[in-house]
């Protein structure tokens, strides 16, 4: 468990960099083979806050333990209100509801921005844990896409989960 879930800030940028760093270089749930630098993550940081979507750091004992963000699903007009979700938690955290809580925190962070469908687009579908997570939070398995990608010596495959957010299809979104 966190002690704190907040939305992220500049401050937080060192720790987020080094928890995705630690993803690239030793994990697949990003197909990105180096890490970014931190200007390069100051950088995704500020268009996604500048495009009002949320962005969570969860802090246990005074450090950053993971953070989340959802972000455009798509850039074209139509998908205005779908939304992908990213979720990194650090090695030392994991396995203890810190994914859980930021996740949980996300949807309901994406539904006040009146968001209606979150798509989680999990690279490595060996990875049972989050696609375990996502179901736990009501995520459905939508598809499955086959030896996309080439990292670490293998072909990883993508699983592609969908929710529907907030009233999702029951009327037209203000979010475009």
């Amino acid at each position: 468990m966190t002690d704190a879930m907040r939305p992220a800030t500049e401050a937080d940028l060192p720790a987020i960099t080094a928890i995705y760093g630690d993803a690239v270089t030793t994990g697949t749930a990003s197909f990105e083979t180096e890490p970014p630098t931190l200007d390069e993550m100051a950088r995704r940081f500020a268009l996604l806050r500048d495009g009002g979507f949320p962005y969570l750091v969860a802090v246990r004992d005074g450090s950053v333990a993971g953070y989340a963000y959802a972000g455009p699903f798509h850039q074209r007009a139509a998908y205005g209100s779908t939304v992908e979700d990213s979720i990194y938690v650090a090695r030392t955290a994991r396995g203890r509801g810190v994914g859980r809580t930021l996740l949980g925190a996300l949807i309901s962070a994406s539904e006040r921005i009146d968001c209606r469908t979150m798509v989680a687009v999990i690279a490595d579908s060996g990875s049972p844990a989050s696609i375990a997570l996502h179901a736990r939070l009501g995520f459905a398995p939508i598809g499955t896409l086959a030896a996309v990608g080439y990292k670490h010596g293998r072909w990883l495959d993508v699983t592609l989960m969908q929710r529907p957010l907030g009233p999702a299809t029951s009327l037209p979104p203000t979010r475009t």
